[in-house]
């Protein structure tokens, strides 16, 4: 707590108790760079306040330079593994994240670009008591992203949340180009919204972000979109156009985390299962060569868009919605639209953006045909189990 009154004077220039009704001794949350208190302005507001460890700035560029000789040292006794594009990923990162104002900034951006969301709450910024190494914001209660129990107690479907958060990510990463690139359980809350009732997902820490080029992001479109529709074809070619090279079979599984057997069926043929999972372990290992040449050769943009679909996916596979249809589903919505924006923006003529238009909604009502049919698919399986069931229980022993 001393270093923490010492930052709050150093960069508002006043006490705790002259800023605050009250203030938590006790962090919310704590990290490598900075700790969370609950306090209460004099106006009753209660704030959430991030306050950055004191010697970090100093501390951070030590531990580059160290980081940077420890990666030479691997390269000379290990030529095959390169990794220098850790380094230059931590320098051009950390000093974004230790700028509290940018994360400000980039919360109010992300705030207004997903406004079209009501199931998404982002926490209100409070600039007249933040600086670049306290920030001050709403405070908002939740649990954590893949805490299934307090769901449950809460009456949060699991199935709904997953796919409120794709559709986040998939608008995100296709449509803007501007990435939350931290979503591990910490970072997102879920919870009932008091006046609605309704689920609402809580997105906090908007330190790193990746924003992505229009050709980068327009060629992952066209990725995704041949990895869900089985254009092998066409994902050869947008993966060497990414950077991968003949190891785009390699760069198709890490992208989907599943095997190359899976992906040349379909990724949405079928969720993953045991023995592949179990496969795809044991096989990291005798690709870790290729897997560091392909991280060293793919634009510096997929580092993080790597990092944020892991984390996902881990909280898809913690609430047991890994690989669901519906989130393919939501990736190709957002695909679609994403082209057919391009694509009118190109066009020389009002008859052109028609028909573009045009070609898009058809697109998308093919979509939502396919999504309702493999509904009642469902639930005619269900029905059937259901008459089994009802069946063998009145049947004699």
């Amino acid at each position: 707590m001393q270093e923490v009154r010492q930052v709050i004077r150093e960069d508002l220039g006043k006490e705790i108790h002259d800023l605050f009704l009250s203030f938590d001794d006790t962090p919310l949350g704590a990290a490598s760079l900075a700790q969370v208190h609950k306090a209460v302005l004099h106006d009753g507001r209660t704030v959430a306040v991030k306050v950055q460890h004191p010697k970090v700035q100093a501390q951070s560029s030590k531990d580059i330079l160290l980081m940077e000789v420890l990666v030479l040292a691997v390269k000379q006794l290990f030529p095959d593994f390169e990794f220098m594009w850790l380094v230059d990923e931590a320098k051009k990162n950390l000093p974004l994240e230790l700028d509290f104002l940018n994360e400000g900034r980039n919360a109010e951006k992300v705030a207004h670009m997903l406004k079209h969301f009501d199931f998404l709450k982002v926490p209100q910024i409070h600039w007249e008591l933040s600086t670049k190494r306290v920030l001050l914001m709403e405070f908002v209660e939740g649990g954590q992203v893949n805490d299934r129990a307090y769901m449950e107690k809460n009456g949060i479907d699991v199935n709904e949340i997953s796919c409120h958060l794709g559709k986040m990510y998939s608008e995100m990463i296709f449509v803007n180009g501007f990435v939350h690139c931290d979503p591990h359980p910490g970072n997102i809350l879920v919870r009932r919204h008091s006046d609605t009732g309704k689920a609402e997902i809580v997105l906090l820490d908007h330190g790193l972000y990746q924003v992505l080029t229009e050709e980068f992001r327009l060629d992952y479109c066209h990725l995704w979109q041949s990895l869900i529709w089985t254009d092998m074809e066409r994902v050869k070619q947008y993966s060497q156009r990414l950077g991968a090279a003949e190891l785009y079979p390699l760069f198709a599984c890490m992208l989907t985390a599943r095997s190359w057997d899976s992906v040349k069926r379909g990724i949405g043929q079928a969720p993953v299962s045991a023995t592949e999972d179990s496969e795809i372990r044991n096989n990291v290992a005798s690709y870790l060569s290729e897997i560091s040449q392909l991280l060293n050769h793919v634009p510096r943009q997929m580092l993080l868009i790597l990092k944020t679909n892991d984390l996902l996916r881990s909280i898809e596979t913690t609430l047991g919605t890994r690989s669901s249809a519906s989130s393919f589903l939501n990736m190709s919505r957002c695909c679609i639209r994403a082209l057919a924006e391009h694509r009118k923006r190109d066009a020389g003529s009002f008859l052109r953006r028609t028909q573009i238009s045009f070609s898009e909604a058809f697109s998308l009502w093919q979509i939502n045909l396919h999504e309702l049919l493999l509904r009642v698919k469902g639930l005619r399986l269900l029905c059937w189990v259901s008459t089994l069931l009802g069946w063998l229980t009145r049947a004699p022993h």
